[in-house]
């Protein structure tokens, strides 16, 4: 079956990774030695280049493993494999150390989830997952993401329950109002018929700003497809979120 869209074309690598040919070809690499090209039994697969591209191309694009398999001349059961083999592969992994005046940024997002196993019914009344993400408010980049909750989770829960909160140890990390109680820098609040002092509006409007931050990385992450109605089951949703986050990174690198 002829492949319409591979890796050694080079003007295929941006539209479905979101990587510049060079840093593409970095993450290859890094793949590469960390094993992910290793021999296996039965019928070769594609080159590891043609398979990261087919796996960023499926987060991409959200097309199904039907209409995809065939642009990369495989069938759909091999496609099937490839992303199930490399798409934990391609999960980033989580910094260990922050420097003491790092300024972290969590907030929580939804992704629709058709495993209803792992999804609830939240406030954006679809099945979902929630998934707390941790950047950097210098870098902008993914520092840390929680494993997914059911979407009915509130954030104050999912922040430690996901696991967030123990990657992050004690860095300093702002958020909104949705993690009151949580040891988290966050707005004052304002009480019942009672105008907050100007100095006290001045810190809610730095911290929005400066927060909006982790709002801009999931409009950018969520140029992948996938998340916003994914079709994965079990790890399947956490997988592409790491994946993602990691492509998102490599791509602020430059």
């Amino acid at each position: 079956m002829p492949r319409v869209i591979t890796a050694s074309e080079p003007s295929w690598i941006a539209p479905f990774t979101g990587l510049s040919p060079r840093a593409f070809g970095k993450l290859v690499t890094v793949l590469r030695r960390e094993g992910a090209d290793a021999v296996r039994k039965g019928r070769p697969w594609l080159p590891l280049e043609d398979r990261a591209l087919l796996v960023a191309a499926y987060w991409r694009t959200n097309l199904t493993l039907r209409q995809l398999a065939p642009l990369f001349g495989v069938s759909k059961s091999a496609a099937d494999q490839i992303i199930d083999h490399l798409g934990p592969l391609l999960a980033f992994k989580p910094r260990q150390r922050f420097p003491k005046d790092t300024v972290l940024i969590v907030d929580g997002t939804l992704v629709p989830t058709r495993d209803h196993v792992i999804a609830a019914q939240s406030k954006n009344y679809r099945y979902s997952t929630n998934h707390q993400v941790v950047i950097d408010a210098d870098t902008r980049m993914v520092v840390a993401v929680g494993r997914p909750l059911a979407g009915n989770r509130n954030d104050c829960k999912a922040w430690e329950e996901s696991g967030a909160k123990a990657a992050v140890g004690n860095t300093r990390t702002i958020a909104d109002g949705g993690y009151p109680g949580t040891g988290l820098v966050i707005p004052h609040r304002r009480r019942k018929g009672e105008e907050p002092p100007e100095w006290k509006q001045a810190h809610n409007t730095s911290h929005k700003q400066v927060r909006a931050r982790v709002e801009h990385v999931f409009a950018r992450m969520k140029t992948w497809k996938i998340l916003r109605d994914c079709r994965l089951k079990g790890e399947g949703v956490h997988h592409a979120m790491l994946g993602i986050a990691r492509l998102h990174n490599l791509a602020l690198a430059g």
